[in-house]
């Protein structure tokens, strides 16, 4: 959970030079470094427009980030989850170790629990299908590709109803 608040730290520091206005809400009171997490303020920060980048998952043990993420995302309503992994979306197998898995376009949620693909924990994708929040996966360690991805454009599996 330290990790994530530090990403967000640093996250919070590259878009504050582009001079974007930012704030980091911790699941951990760490108030000299961030904000406690409090939906309300979240949103509030949001209507500013502000971007908040949320850590520390939820704060609470036996909890994973993903499942923090999709908590997070329904909580303030968002219209999508975006996942950035290593890979450009959801395969057949991983593709680091077998090279004839194939990526899929879509899914659907149903068929990313029924078939254990592991694209993020049950949970996380139980609440995003429970909240009608599509998951988006694609690679964030090619630069620029989040940007390309929430243009429509680039490679990335989108997970959705059926």
């Amino acid at each position: 959970m330290l990790a994530t608040v530090m990403n967000a730290l640093a996250l919070q520091n590259a878009l504050e030079k582009q001079g974007v206005d930012t704030r980091v809400m911790s699941a951990i009171p760490m108030a000299s470094v961030s904000e406690p997490y409090i939906r309300r303020r979240a949103l509030r920060h949001l209507e500013k427009g502000r971007i908040v980048l949320f850590a520390a998952g939820t704060g609470n043990p036996y909890f994973t980030t993903d499942t923090a993420a999709a908590l997070r995302a329904a909580e303030m309503g968002c219209d999508a989850l975006f996942k950035g992994t290593s890979v450009d979306g959801i395969y057949t197998a991983d593709p680091k170790k077998k090279a004839d898995a194939t990526r899929y376009e879509s899914l659907s949620f149903n068929k990313v629990l029924s078939d254990d693909l592991k694209v993020m924990d049950a949970a996380a994708v139980a609440l995003c299908r429970d909240n009608n929040i599509p998951i988006v996966v694609f690679n964030i360690r090619q630069p620029g590709n989040l940007a390309e991805i929430i243009e429509g454009r680039g490679t990335a599996t989108v997970v959705q109803g059926e």
